[in-house]
């Protein structure tokens, strides 16, 4: 029987970081940040053309913050910023920082609390 090749997890730092629990959720927070910043600009593109075109379907707010709340505040704030997309809505302007920033406080707190203070 032949022996299939597997690398060992040290052999490249490239596949002990993807191959870990923190590699993939950087590849996740990766993926759901641009995927966000995508769709905000996207719905700025589809408020464009809404006025030319009245069957343009517009990306719904809650699905903006769910995206948001799913990990890609980094992404909202950004997509905000770069396409000045509901820059105007208070909800968005101080919601998508709140929410990046229980993102930050939270798991930096959970850190504190079980190697500091347990």
């Amino acid at each position: 029987m032949k022996q299939l090749y597997a690398p060992a997890a040290e052999s490249t730092a490239l596949f002990a970081f993807v191959g870990s629990p923190w590699g993939a959720l950087g590849i996740y927070l990766l993926a759901v940040n641009l995927i966000t910043f995508l769709v905000f600009g996207l719905d700025k593109w589809k408020a464009k053309r809404k006025v030319k075109n009245e069957s343009v379907r517009r990306v719904p707010e809650k699905t903006l913050f769910l995206l948001a709340a799913a990990g890609g505040s980094l992404g909202a704030l950004l997509g905000m910023r770069a396409f000045h997309h509901k820059t105007l809505h208070k909800a968005f302007r101080f919601g998508i920082p709140a929410i990046l920033a229980l993102q930050i406080i939270i798991p930096a707190g959970l850190y504190v609390y079980v190697h500091f203070i347990r």
